[in-house]
């Protein structure tokens, strides 16, 4: 049980540079010799291998953390194999972790003394709140947004999810693994208007039928 630990949670919308931000963390850490483990939740599939990559080309390996994991004994587990306790573990896509599992990581801290740091979006496509980054918000004792600019110059709040035309997707699944060709980051105006644009052409559509 060394020391006081902290729970952060850092937030913003995809392209933000969130894993870039992981990423140099991690070798910072590295460089001084510092003790730190990358995690990241296998529902982000996009990679083959348990790597947490950036869009700029930098990456770690990560350990993945599954549906069913419980992150107290799995963490706790590793800490009596290699006899020490980690100083940091940064935890990348962290709105996909459950509630409980949030628990888990606050739990960790408050017991072993260490920092946790999870990455990961405040909400989804419809601007509704993660399950994983409400928890967050709930519980962090340090709470950053990393702030990007929507193209009008505001701040972006909404990761938008679009279809193969560029037009804005207002129904569907909460969770839909993608980059660039599914999302785009805007304010929360340019959002409303683009859905208005996209109903509008919609409606067109429809009535040319």
């Amino acid at each position: 049980m060394n020391g006081v630990g902290k729970l952060y949670f850092k937030y913003g919308t995809m392209g933000s540079a969130k894993t870039a931000l992981l990423l140099t963390q991690a070798y910072n850490f590295e460089e001084r010799g510092m003790q730190y483990l990358c995690m990241k939740p296998i529902i982000d599939d996009r990679e083959n291998d348990n790597v947490i990559r950036s869009r700029i080309g930098i990456e770690r390996k990560c350990s993945w953390i599954y549906s069913e994991s419980d992150l107290y004994e799995m963490l706790k587990d590793i800490f009596e194999k290699t006899l020490s306790v980690k100083d940091w573990i940064l935890i990348d896509e962290s709105q996909f972790l459950s509630a409980q599992q949030v628990d888990q990581l606050a739990r960790i801290v408050d017991d072993y003394g260490v920092n946790v740091v999870c990455y990961g979006l405040r909400t989804d496509f419809q601007s509704h709140m993660f399950e994983g980054s409400r928890r967050l918000f709930e519980l962090a004792d340090t709470i950053e947004e990393i702030k990007s600019t929507c193209s009008c110059g505001r701040k972006t709040i909404i990761n938008a999810r679009i279809d193969s035309t560029g037009n804005i997707v207002t129904d569907g699944n909460q969770v839909e693994i993608g980059g660039d060709d599914k999302y785009v980051s805007l304010c929360r105006r340019c959002w409303r208007n683009r859905r208005i644009e996209s109903t509008s052409r919609n409606a067109i559509k429809f009535d040319d039928e």
